[in-house]
């Protein structure tokens, strides 16, 4: 058996006993650790089998499994590979075609929506074809220079002969392998942050109201808003929270690194009704709530495979839960931010309507930030103020 062709039943046996219940990088970590004969060059090229063949989503159903990987390995190259010459030479040689123009070689009624046919959820705006060729490409690494360290982060970036493009005056982007650790202190120096999660800087309400003194990270995560609005809004009075103790203990050691000292922070499930949130009242809240993540799934494309519609509705469920929650907490004449990384209306548009509704709230700006055409994230964010 060739070498190619091993790789191809081992990313097969792979995608067969993965059933999506848990992030496929550690899935394929776990089994490389247990499967010790795969040398690093064996390691990538599987794990870009794999990866290929969620990228193509809900498209390609007639086929093999073997021939689909085959078939996403074909649609996400953009010249020929060494792999797909020896498994489908004519494949190779059409590499370069366009999306639709390949679809149209594996299948003449295939159209690249049905990679993601779900355009009718889709919040006002996004281009959909677009959006879902997005799928088929792997995400730039976005990193946001930390105020008076942007000269600092070039000339390390230089010196290392790491290529990069400037997006903004804090903004980089790089290949996604690219490797900074030893180059670079990560959260000292640069924060690793995707486009668009930079660009909710632009919605903080500092060009309204100087006066942002006391800010809630509520769904805090790993702490990337809470330190961006650290950086951008300055001397601020922050707390965080999470629903997850190992998360919390994750943000701590980065607010460590990011030297930032002046925080409050607590466990919470903010989609319990009788769950205490906070005794304190806030002149910004940030809501990053969960979501489907459907804004992200170029990064972990087998959300994209097995994602199933109803859990939109679910989703939007937990979400107005927690606005119901928190909501208390903003101040008469606050301003509340609210953020996902979800391209679906009922995600986005409607839990702005939810909140204007009940809440007493006034929606002061509203965007979907659309990443697809720089390699990035899609997300969407609403600043709204709380009326006297």
């Amino acid at each position: 058996m060739s070498r190619y062709h091993s790789y191809l039943n081992t990313a097969v046996t792979i995608l067969t006993n993965y059933k999506g219940e848990e992030p496929f990088t550690g899935y394929i970590k776990k089994f490389f650790a247990a499967n010790k004969k795969y040398g690093s060059k064996d390691r990538k090229s599987i794990s870009h089998l794999c990866y290929c063949y969620f990228r193509t989503g809900k498209a390609l159903p007639k086929l093999s499994e073997e021939d689909r990987v085959v078939a996403g390995l074909f649609l996400c190259s953009t010249e020929g590979n060494e792999i797909l010459a020896f498994l489908k030479p004519i494949w190779n040689s059409n590499a370069s075609l366009s999306i639709n123009e390949k679809l149209v070689l594996l299948d003449k009624d295939l159209v690249v929506r049905q990679i993601f046919p779900w355009k009718e959820e889709c919040s006002e705006g996004l281009a959909t074809e677009l959006f879902t060729e997005s799928f088929l490409k792997q995400p730039d690494l976005f990193l946001r220079m930390r105020p008076g360290k942007e000269k600092q982060v070039k000339a390390k970036l230089k010196n290392s002969e790491i290529e990069f493009t400037s997006l903004s005056n804090s903004c980089l982007a790089l290949s996604n392998n690219t490797k900074i650790e030893t180059v670079l202190e990560t959260d000292k120096e640069v924060v690793i942050q995707d486009y668009s999660s930079q660009r909710v800087a632009e919605f903080f309400p500092m060009n309204i109201d100087g006066n942002i003194k006391t800010v809630w990270d509520c769904c805090a995560a790993s702490g990337g808003k809470s330190i961006l609005a650290n950086d951008v809004l300055g001397d601020i009075q922050l707390t965080v929270s999470d629903v997850r103790e190992n998360i919390l203990f994750n943000l701590k050691k980065r607010f460590v690194a990011a030297g930032i000292n002046n925080y409050k922070s607590f466990i919470a499930d903010l989609t319990n009704p009788k769950q205490p949130v906070s005794a304190e009242s806030f002149d910004l809240i940030i809501a990053d709530v969960p979501c489907s993540g459907s804004g992200t799934w170029s990064r972990t494309p087998e959300q994209l495979y097995y994602f199933e519609p109803a859990k939109i509705d679910e989703y939007a469920k937990l979400q107005k839960a927690i606005l119901k929650n928190v909501i208390n907490a903003l101040k008469p004449g606050g301003y509340f931010l609210y953020i996902t990384c979800s391209v679906f209306k009922k995600e986005n548009e409607h839990a702005i309507d939810f909140l204007q509704e009940n809440f007493n709230l006034k929606t002061l700006k509203m965007e979907l930030l659309k990443g697809y055409e720089l390699k990035a994230d899609s997300m969407f964010a609403a600043l709204l103020q709380k009326q006297l």
